[in-house]
């Protein structure tokens, strides 16, 4: 990272964008290659520790799979647990479950009961922020259980599909990185 080069420009320099991908018309954004280089990779985790140092979470839950990533190596560099949030029949203990909706139908997300006690103060992550709906059930279930989440944190914000502005509509502060308009 050069010196006149912002972290957000240079995270920016180092997502794919792999058109056509899933579907035809869309530009996915692939954060695999922020993960593979270790120097990026440091970069972007120590930009979302310094970000929580003077704030640090009690917990930090991290959203089905690519916030597992990311949010056991913050949680792991700020001292504090972490709890993941999966989809639906992926966890063994007694859970509580959230339902939202998605273009093409609805998605089921479930928390472990035990994973955060009531009045604890969570950061949620992930990796982009599309429609909001997996962050906003994610915050909801947080809630169920009486945390308080502090924040909604992802690398990518693709903010033309709404979800960063429904997420703050809904009470999440949200913090993103990088942005992309367009497809």
């Amino acid at each position: 990272m050069d010196q006149h080069q912002s972290v957000n420009e240079y995270l920016r320099g180092h997502i794919r964008t792999v058109p056509d991908w899933p579907a035809p018309g869309v530009q996915f954004r692939d954060i695999t290659p922020l993960l593979q280089n270790p120097k990026v990779f440091r970069v972007l985790i120590d930009s979302f520790v310094h970000r929580y140092m003077d704030r640090r979470p009690d917990v930090v839950a991290g959203l089905d799979a690519r916030g597992f990533i990311l949010g056991a190596v913050i949680a792991y560099e700020l001292n504090v647990g972490f709890v993941p949030i999966r989809k639906k029949g992926k966890l063994p203990f007694t859970t509580v479950e959230e339902t939202y909706e998605l273009e093409y139908g609805s998605a089921t997300v479930e928390l472990h009961t035990d994973a955060v006690q009531p009045g604890q103060r969570v950061l949620l992550v992930d990796d982009l922020i599309a429609t909001g709906g997996t962050m906003m059930a994610g915050k909801k279930l947080l809630e169920k259980l009486g945390a308080t989440v502090i924040e909604g944190v992802a690398i990518v914000d693709l903010p033309e599909l709404g979800g960063s502005v429904r997420l703050r509509e809904g009470g999440l502060e949200v913090f993103t990185f990088v942005h992309f308009g367009g497809h």
